[in-house]
């Protein structure tokens, strides 16, 4: 069985997580702590507010993991989105500072991917459509409403008449195949 990236297993424990796995949970802490740390110090330039904004990007991780999607974007982009999201809200919500003579907008990088990585990600993007077009075509539209469209699992199966496992199941599976397409 050949070995996952480390793509591949972030990705497999935010699935895990989403099916409320702690140790999955505690997995991936240990693995992206330190980088997710890092921006949220580089951003709040403070230790303690940066240590409350990792806690606050970590239980918001674990309520939103099922929200992560395969949408031909890195599961450590979306993390580092989402940690990177929470230190601007809270660098925010302080007290403005005078900007001293300079027009603070000068002094505020574009933090936005540049053209590279915008050509980069829309190549992956059309490579995960073409994965999804080799799935059958109900498969396919449940991992684009799961995962794309953010429905959950619960009203997937609801609204196919499916077995809650069933679905997760079938999404599962489905998942595997898109990724070993990713993969050739």
């Amino acid at each position: 069985m050949p070995q996952k990236t480390p793509q591949e297993e972030v990705e497999d424990l935010l699935a895990r997580i989403a099916m409320g796995d702690r140790e999955a949970f505690s997995s991936l802490y240990d693995r992206t702590s330190a980088k997710l740390f890092g921006i949220c110090l580089r951003i709040l330039g403070d230790r303690a507010e940066a240590e409350e904004a990792l806690q606050e990007a970590y239980v918001r991780i674990w309520n939103r993991a099922e929200a992560y999607r395969v949408n031909g974007f890195s599961p450590m982009t979306w993390l580092i989105t989402l940690t990177r999201n929470i230190a601007i809200d809270r660098r925010r919500k302080r007290p403005a500072r005078p900007a001293e003579g300079l027009d603070l907008a000068e002094t505020m990088a574009d933090s936005g991917p540049g053209p590279e990585a915008q050509a980069a990600e829309r190549s992956e993007a059309e490579r995960l459509h073409q994965c999804l077009r080799e799935l059958p075509e109900d498969r396919a539209a449940m991992v684009r409403r799961v995962y794309l469209d953010g429905d959950t699992y619960a009203e997937l199966a609801e609204a196919t008449g499916t077995k809650l496992n069933t679905v997760r199941t079938w999404l599962r599976r489905s998942l595997i195949q898109l990724r070993e397409c990713l993969a050739r």
